[in-house]
């Protein structure tokens, strides 16, 4: 502590000295404030600032920062022990230029050697700490009482001992050079030339000092923050020990360092400070217990980074992030000491050791504990801006604005002190981020990811007023009603396809009575539909429901499903016919590959002769609830057969196309193309086309007319309407005179009496008695008439006529649609209630 408080001042002066200890104390200040608040929100294990982060961040930020903070741990330890290597060279080592020594001055000075000395200090290191925590803890407190000792000495001394000069032997190319370090005592003079900073040559490593240099050395010296907090898996009560053992340390070492920084200042000169690190020797009333305290707080410093390695590498390895690789970190005594995770720390330490010189290293050290001081308070940030009910910490000196403070302060320092190291360490930073979110298992800790994303979308939800809603802006908002979704797989896709980034339910009615059962039976199944939803990879939310009938549960998800202004605004069913299911599941490529099961929880398929779950009248019933609620209405048939990639990705010619029918067909008499249903359809269509899978397709647009009705200039009128809604397609006339003159002929309707009088008061709009003047000659004849026109679609949208108002119609009403998509291929029938196109900017 002392000789680096004399290092910084030396170089920086007393006003950047004091800036430094400043600017560091306030970083450290601010993340012991985090530190305090998430070790006493609960249970503290094993691991310190990376058990903090995993559990608050989640396992990619927590293992990416275990490991660098893992990295640094060793690397400090590695600088410490350096540090003492070259405490004891000073103090004991032959002078440079001599070949013997003299005196105490007996031990060699050579890389080699100087290797030999630090490998045999962080063997001691090892022994202590294999031999476990508590001895651990005794050693450290014998060193503070040392270390305290020397403290007080060295204050003593600065008043006790009078001035004198201390020479200094610096090596030099022509031998040696001899200069003269003065203690003045307590001198104005003497503090007024020290105020200021002068950089020079560190003597140690032959480098020129700078303030960010310097400052990394310094800072490394603060770094014990950690150490208690390292060792919380070892601590009987951490969350009531790390607090006010952490807060007292900092407080004490800050007062120290500013106290020492003016005692020297105002009683050396430049060239004492700066060319002899040791010279609080020279200066003591008993020079050897200052040697003794600079061994002890150093060893003593560099075994607090190795257990602390080591108890972080022993977490990394419990909580199998890295898989094999860390497996052997697991090993522990019969005592719970992590043997394996130590020796392991300890080779890494060794390896480091070969790097040489303290400074080398230092401010990669710093780089990586600012770094994770940085994501702690990043961590408590966190946890602090989800307003999770369970953050309850018992230290309450923190807020949001202390740990944005210390994000800042160190992200600042980072590159102040290195910029390639700041941006060298960050890369790998994310690369570890990336490999963990890509190969790491999922844990069960919780993510504040998803806490944080609630918050949010609260928020912005809150935000959403329907109030505002305008048409420019509309998007599809779907939902999808499934009954088994081993049967409904592309229709599923399809419809992801048809969203346009708006809100996605899968909805699934359940028969039965809640009443009647023990528990609800909807929970089990949440997991099989959210994992189906990740295999089929669709942007989807899943909604169920219990009902007695089918109509009564999508009431229900019609009513209830989304939330604020998002809530779907369309329903989409697969078609009432008689086709028997075909598993679809079995044959979707995400589950196909030998690692995945077919079966998540789903039943098998209906089997052909069973009866179906709803009836005709109940099915027709439910498409008019929908639009009595004004949710427009899509009903796919035929959607399992599309074979989305091939017919979208085949190099054949001419490229797929989607024919687009806006007239109703099953009502010739009210041939319109520019009712709000007919725009829909449109929309719809032009919808799909703009999704990525199909924009290779092409719209063609089927204009039916007749003999004598000025058809170039309805298709003249129609072209211009596309125009102004910006979408692209081409117009096919396609004349059908031959078919409503079928209608006319067959159509009976009995003259006068209440089918006239209802149309009269319904209009077109309500299609009230139109499905039995329809035959089903006429339908068949309309059928014939999409279907000859080539080539063959990808797929068709159909103008879907609403229900009539008379009930008992339903089934003769399906059993037209039946008769009109027969044979079509993949079919979407669409009615819309609402105006969806816009041709404002």
């Amino acid at each position: 502590l002392p000789s680096l408080a004399g290092f910084v001042v030396g170089h920086a002066g007393l006003y950047q000295a004091l800036a430094m200890f400043a600017v560091a104390y306030f970083i450290i200040g601010m993340t012991v404030l985090s530190v305090c608040a998430i070790a006493t929100n609960g249970a503290l294990d094993a691991g310190g600032a990376y058990y903090m982060i995993s559990r608050a961040l989640g396992p990619e930020f927590g293992g990416s920062i275990g490991i660098m903070f893992f990295l640094a741990n060793v690397c400090g330890s590695a600088l410490y022990v350096l540090g003492l290597v070259e405490a004891v060279v000073d103090s004991f080592g032959i002078p440079p230029g001599q070949e013997t020594g003299s005196g105490v001055h007996v031990l060699p000075q050579s890389y080699w050697y100087e290797l030999l000395y630090g490998t045999l200090l962080l063997a001691l290191c090892l022994l202590v700490c294999l031999v476990g925590a508590s001895i651990y803890a005794k050693a450290t407190f014998l060193i503070f009482l040392i270390v305290a000792a020397v403290l007080g000495t060295i204050l003593v001394s600065f008043f006790a001992t009078r001035p004198l000069k201390v020479p200094i032997h610096l090596p030099n190319v022509s031998g040696n050079e001899t200069d003269n370090g003065v203690f003045t005592g307590f001198s104005l003079e003497t503090l007024r030339h020290n105020l200021g900073g002068h950089y020079d040559v560190d003597y140690t490593t032959g480098q020129m000092m700078s303030f960010s240099s310097v400052f990394a050395v310094m800072f490394n010296g603060c770094t014990g923050i950690m150490a208690g907090s390292n060792m919380s898996g070892d601590l009987k009560r951490p969350s009531y020990s790390i607090p006010r053992g952490t807060i007292s340390a900092v407080l004490f070492t800050y007062l120290v360092y500013n106290l020492l920084a003016f005692l020297m200042c105002a009683t050396c000169n430049r060239i004492l400070l700066q060319k002899d690190y040791g010279f609080l020797r020279d200066i003591s009333i008993f020079p050897p217990l200052v040697t003794v305290g600079i061994y002890a707080a150093t060893l003593s410093a560099a075994m607090s980074n190795l257990i602390g390695a080591s108890r972080i590498l022993y977490a990394l390895a419990r909580d199998d992030l890295f898989g094999r690789a860390l497996a052997l970190a697991k090993k522990t005594s019969a005592s719970g000491n992590p043997v394996m995770a130590v020796i392991l720390s300890w080779l890494m330490v060794q390896v480091v050791l070969f790097s040489g010189k303290l400074n080398t290293i230092a401010s990669v050290v710093t780089i990586f504990f600012l770094l994770v001081y940085a994501t702690v308070n990043l961590a408590c940030l966190a946890l602090e801006w989800a307003s999770a009910p369970n953050f309850r910490p018992t230290f309450q000196y923190f807020t949001w604005h202390t740990c944005l403070l210390g994000i800042a302060g160190c992200c600042v320092m980072m590159f102040l002190i290195s910029p390639v190291s700041a941006s060298a360490s960050l890369g790998f930073l994310l690369l570890l981020l990336l490999a963990l979110h890509y190969l790491s298992p999922s844990s069960t800790w919780g993510y504040i990811s998803q806490a944080l994303i609630f918050h949010q979308v609260r928020k912005y939800l809150l935000m959403l007023d329907v109030r505002k809603d305008h048409v420019k802006f509309w998007r599809p908002q779907m939902l999808l009603m499934v009954q088994n979704p081993r049967g409904s797989a592309r229709l599923i896709d399809f419809v992801n396809d048809l969203k346009k980034s708006g809100l996605y339910v899968l909805g699934h009615v359940e028969l039965q009575d809640l009443d009647m059962l023990p528990s609800d039976p909807l929970q089990p199944q949440q997991d099989s539909w959210l994992s189906l939803v990740d295999k089929l990879n669709v942007k989807a939310f899943v909604s169920l429901t219990l009902a007695p009938s089918v109509r009564h549960g999508v009431r229900q998800l019609l009513f209830t499903s989304g939330l604020g202004g998002m809530r779907p605004n369309t329903l989409v069913l697969g078609f009432y016919d008689d086709e028997a299911p075909q598993d679809g599941l079995a044959r979707h490529p995400a589950f196909t590959s030998a690692r995945e099961e077919v079966p998540l929880g789903f039943p098998p398929l209906r089997a052909p002769a069973s009866p179906k779950l709803l009836s005709a009248r109940e099915y027709v019933g439910i498409v008019a609830d929908a639009l009595k609620m004004l949710r427009n209405v899509l009903l796919a048939r035929q959607l399992e057969s599309l074979d989305k990639a091939w017919e979208l990705r085949r190099a054949a010619s001419p490229p797929p196309t989607i024919h687009v029918w806006p007239v109703n067909l099953l009502r010739p008499d009210s041939a319109r193309y520019a009712d709000t249903c007919s725009l829909f359809l449109l929309q719809m269509a032009c919808v799909l086309n703009m999704a990525r899978a199909w924009r290779r397709a092409r719209l063609r647009l089927f204009l039916c007319v007749e003999a004598g009705t000025m058809p170039h200039a309805q298709e003249e009128k129609l072209r211009q309407l596309l125009k102004d809604l910006r979408i692209q397609a081409q117009i096919q006339l396609v004349p059908w005179d031959a078919i409503t003159h079928l209608h006319w002929q067959t159509c009976q309707r009995p003259p006068g009496g209440p089918a006239e009088e209802e149309e009269e008061e319904e209009g077109v709009v309500n299609f009230p008695t139109n499905t039995t003047q329809v035959s089903d000659e006429y339908v068949r004849a309309a059928n014939k008439l999409v279907l000859e026109q080539s080539p063959a679609p990808t797929v068709r949208f159909l103008y879907l006529p609403r229900p009539p108002a008379d009930t008992s119609l339903y089934p003769l009403y399906l059993h037209q649609l039946e008769l009109l998509t027969r044979g079509l291929g993949p079919t979407v029938l669409v009615h819309g209630v609402s105006a969806v196109t816009s041709t404002q900017l």
